[in-house]
């Protein structure tokens, strides 16, 4: 439907190579960041024991945590699963009931700070701050659907290293540029995901095939059903086994800077060609928006098909003014990265890529990366 430049063929300047390496080298979480996350969870299941009807009840991470796809400085999405407590949460009041008493949990044990419980929410949640550890977290109620995309999307990200890579670099410019942020009309870290899934899946040659390849039907209805989720599993590492193997003499060979800035290119006419389509990486295509009935039925300006979930569009929370900041920011970025005639320097990069505190930290750390 549309042409693309090619990765491969895309020229990319030696400062932009150096400034990526060491943006990624930053950003990606240490054994003390994995570590302080699996203590939040453990402290978190050690409080809410206090309320007797939450005894029995498991604290489950999922969102990038269980992806892979976070950064030192990511969220931490929590779930409560209450199938095994005295409480059910079959029905949204339940739910609300059970986040009162984890709030009232996080209050009376004091490990927590700055707590919130967003009950107008389309999932409903309680947001705190870990008082110990810094780090922010996000509990629902039996959050089912959240930990199977975020446990199939790490088996997806282990099919080609440079995926991770990416969506680091990009969820961390969107923080940058102001984008990623649902609650004022921008994409989730969920959307900019399946936008990097589509562009893996469109390069020539693809680094990713239609997920529909991997498995068809919507996984989160099968885990639910007949299905479980080590069914879904193996079925996912035998076909992306088989993937690799089809692909073995023909492997995509671009650079991570070659993917960053094609993927700029890639959507920078997302405003014009969402008008009348969705993105789906469950076909690795450009879908006509009538072809799904319930994206008709609501007035959506971006409509990015869940492909794990495909009635659900994952970017609902896009508005128009969102979008059109979205296509001209990422227009804006293709341009001064693939400039031959602009000066690329190091402050210039980092301006656009990161996000102020993290460009401080660069600038003023130590010992400065040893390019190779």
């Amino acid at each position: 439907m549309m042409a693309y430049s090619e990765p491969l063929d895309i020229y990319v300047h030696s400062e932009l190579e150096l400034c990526v390496k060491e943006i990624l080298s930053f950003i990606k979480p240490t054994v003390d960041d994995i570590q302080k996350r699996e203590s939040v969870i453990n402290e978190l299941a050690g409080a809410i024991q206090i309320d007797q009807s939450l005894r029995g009840a498991s604290v489950k991470a999922f969102g990038s945590y269980i992806s892979n796809l976070y950064s030192r400085w990511g969220d931490l999405d929590i779930s409560i699963d209450m199938t095994q407590s005295s409480t059910s949460s079959a029905d949204r009041w339940c739910k609300l009931n059970a986040l009162e008493k984890i709030m009232w949990a996080l209050q009376r044990t004091g490990i927590a700070n700055n707590i919130e419980f967003v009950r107008h929410a389309r999932v409903p949640l309680v947001v705190y701050q870990s008082r110990r550890y810094n780090i922010s977290c996000d509990i629902t109620i039996d959050n089912r659907a959240g930990y199977v995309k975020s446990y199939i999307l790490r088996l997806i990200s282990n099919i080609d290293e440079r995926f991770r890579e990416l969506v680091l670099l990009i969820k961390e410019c969107a923080k940058a540029q102001h984008l990623n942020d649902p609650k004022t009309g921008t994409l989730n870290s969920y959307s900019l995901c399946l936008l990097i899934i589509f562009h893996f899946q469109t390069c020539r040659p693809a680094i990713f095939p239609p997920l529909r390849d991997l498995y068809k039907g919507n996984i989160v209805d099968d885990v639910k059903g007949h299905s479980t989720l080590r069914h879904v599993e193996d079925s996912f590492v035998a076909k992306i086994a088989t993937f690799r193997s089809e692909i073995s003499g023909q492997r995509n060979q671009s650079s991570i800077c070659q993917l960053l800035i094609s993927f700029f290119d890639k959507f920078s006419a997302l405003g014009t060609m969402a008008s009348n389509h969705a993105i789906s990486t469950y076909r690795g295509e450009w879908k006509p928006i009538y072809s799904n009935r319930r994206f008709l039925r609501k007035a959506q300006v971006l409509r990015i098909e869940d492909p794990f979930e495909q009635t659900e569009n994952a970017a609902r929370a896009v508005d128009t003014e969102g979008l059109a900041m979205i296509s001209q920011t990422f227009s804006d970025m293709h341009r001064k990265l693939s400039s031959r005639s602009a000066p690329l320097d190091r402050t210039l990069l980092l301006d656009n890529l990161v996000r102020p505190e993290i460009k401080s930290d660069l600038e003023h750390r130590r010992e400065p990366m040893n390019p190779r």
